[in-house]
């Protein structure tokens, strides 16, 4: 906020305005004229995440002049808090990498991962402008990307598919390329550990650190890049932190200002078209007027309890999602007002999640990891544990009414807590006491004990477990195919044999935490078509409106590629979206 505090006027004119608005029952914009006006762009963007500073990027280097209003009082949005993976087929970095990519084996892929959910224009599009995309912002920008080396697609079996991946995060970035503004980035959802530098295709390694020769080596050479940035005296970014940081450089040197505490009001038109924003700056009302476009990327509605419960499954809460806090659907319900089409509103970019207190802990290697299972409340399996994370949570909902899993329990033994990180707990170190006071995780030396504490027969766990242990020691899960895919065996321990996804459950004490439907943030929102403009029920474009990222309906339908599937669309979409406001899409 500027140090510059708002006339009494101004406050009561804006108030004013908006009260008279609902009274009449309009939207707030039907007075937007009558506001005081912060400013004339060519461009403006709303939200200061991957999608929205891709598209500020892009139309500044387009010669449009822009500006971003950003509700927070940070920038970089859900993507500042995330690992930052991003999947773009045939992008540079991979066919540097030598990764054997081609356009017909992407398009075949996401196809058969997509289905009809989405038009095959729309995915074309993502495909076909994806790596240009890559290119543009290494060009425009300090970012430079690596290739997350076997971090296989979520479907290599699928036509099309890569048990290599094709998914890149951002290169370390040094954080003093922005001077004071990196105070203002939005803190990751989980902090590296200090001292050291970690990408996110390191975390798999780190969790073996204590069994795995390779993970020792990997534990290493991420304290080594930690001292040798502290030498140079430099401040090491990666994953959402370097992607966000990077971006915000760019904009920095492209001359675009960045609106912080600025929240969206409303979309203002004229004569049917979008020609501006309302918003709240310095605690008043005012309008920012677009002479060509209004592109939304302000994130999903995952904090928003209403429209949780209006489009989405029961049980659902907002404190289970590790999305940002600013995203209660702002953009989204401001395009529905002007009377934008809405798809995949139940939908969600889910992934299991032990709700620890403070914040959710979205679970990826913990419930892959060999000697762990998850039970329903019936005390069986329900699931291949280490099937995509996506794919989890469907299965969650699409049977709990009939056999109720929601809560689930991860099933882990010590043997298991001896040898693997569990979220930053170390092997053998004892978890944290509030993860047992709120009834995250439970304890117990014998396995009808644990049952008892979690409520599930102790006669169903046992024979559970039994079944479970007589599969892992056979190295084939004939029950839910746990590791015939090649994606299962990415978070898993490879020193276990026969199958580096299963071990058997034998060393008390044995352990049990509470897995509920989490998410990343949510994946409906305003309906799109190929050049990113807002389209109405009846499929027709709202002149001057664009929309990406997670404010827009997902490119990736129900399902979900790969590693990045959020923001490689985010990124592309917004991309696409300046362009095409620019004129040379």
């Amino acid at each position: 906020m500027t140090s510059e505090s708002p006339s009494r006027r101004r406050v009561l004119t804006g108030a004013g305005a908006a009260g008279l608005a609902l009274a009449a029952g309009t939207h707030p914009s039907a007075r937007a004229a009558d506001l005081p006006l912060l400013g004339t762009y060519d461009v403006v963007v709303i939200g200061s995440g991957a999608a929205g500073m891709t598209a500020a990027l892009t139309a500044a280097k387009q010669g449009l002049s822009c500006v971003v209003v950003e509700k927070a009082a940070t920038f970089g949005g859900s993507a500042a808090r995330s690992g930052a993976g991003i999947w773009i087929p045939n992008n540079p970095v991979l066919l540097a990498a030598g990764v054997p990519d081609t356009p017909a084996k992407a398009a075949a892929y996401l196809a058969a991962v997509v289905g009809s959910d989405v038009p095959a224009v729309r995915q074309q599009a993502f495909l076909a402008h994806g790596p240009a995309m890559i290119s543009f912002v290494m060009a425009n920008s300090p970012l430079r990307f690596r290739w997350m080396e076997g971090y296989s697609d979520y479907y290599p079996e699928l036509p099309g598919g890569l048990p290599g991946g094709r998914s890149i995060e951002p290169d370390q970035l040094d954080g003093n390329v922005l001077g004071a503004e990196l105070a203002r980035l939005n803190p990751p959802y989980l902090a590296v550990p200090a001292g050291m530098v970690v990408f996110s295709a390191d975390y798999k390694w780190l969790a073996l650190s204590a069994v795995s020769v390779k993970g020792a080596a990997v534990a290493t050479e991420c304290l080594a890049r930690g001292t040798k940035a502290a030498l140079l005296g430099q401040k090491p970014l990666t994953m959402g932190q370097s992607l966000a940081a990077g971006l915000r450089a760019g904009l920095r040197s492209a001359g675009v200002p960045v609106w912080l505490n600025t929240p969206l009001t409303d979309l203002h038109t004229e004569a049917g078209t979008v020609t501006g924003a309302v918003v709240t700056r310095d605690g008043a009302a005012g309008l920012v007027r677009a002479r060509r476009g209004v592109v939304v990327g302000s994130g999903g509605f995952e904090h928003n309890a209403a429209m949780r419960a209006q489009y989405q499954q029961q049980p659902i809460g907002t404190e289970w999602t590790v999305g940002a806090r600013e995203n209660t659907g702002d953009g989204i319900r401001a395009g529905q007002r002007l009377g934008a089409g809405l798809a995949l509103m139940e939908d969600a970019w889910w992934g299991p999640a032990i709700p620890l207190p403070g914040d959710p802990y979205f679970c990826l290697a913990e419930r892959t990891l060999p000697g762990g299972l998850l039970v329903n409340q019936a005390g069986a399996r329900f699931v291949n544990e280490a099937a995509p994370y996506s794919d989890v949570v469907h299965t969650m909902y699409e049977r709990n009414p009939t056999a109720p899993d929601i809560p689930a329990w991860l099933i882990v033994d010590q043997n298991y807590r001896n040898r693997y990180l569990f979220k930053d707990v170390a092997p053998t170190f004892v978890l944290p006491d509030d993860w047992y006071t709120s009834g995250a995780a439970h304890k117990a030396w014998t396995l009808d004990a644990l049952a008892t504490s979690i409520g599930v027969p102790a006669t169903a766990l046992r024979t559970t477990v039994d079944r479970f242990n007589s599969l892992a020691r056979s190295g084939k899960d004939t029950d839910f195919h746990r590791g015939d895919s090649a994606y299962d065996h990415y978070y898993t321990d490879p020193s276990v044999l026969p199958n580096s996804c299963l071990a058997p459950l034998w060393l008390p004490p044995y352990h049990a935490f509470r897995i509920v439907p989490g998410d990343l943030g949510t994946k409906g929102g305003l309906r799109t078509d190929a050049r990113a403009r807002v389209l109405r029920a009846d499929g027709s474009a709202i002149p001057g409106l664009y929309a990406a990222g997670n404010a827009s309906a997902a490119v990736m339908g129900h399902s979900y590629a790969g590693a990045g599937s959020t923001i490689g669309p985010a990124m592309t979409f917004g991309y696409i979206a300046a362009r095409d406001i620019a004129g040379v899409l």
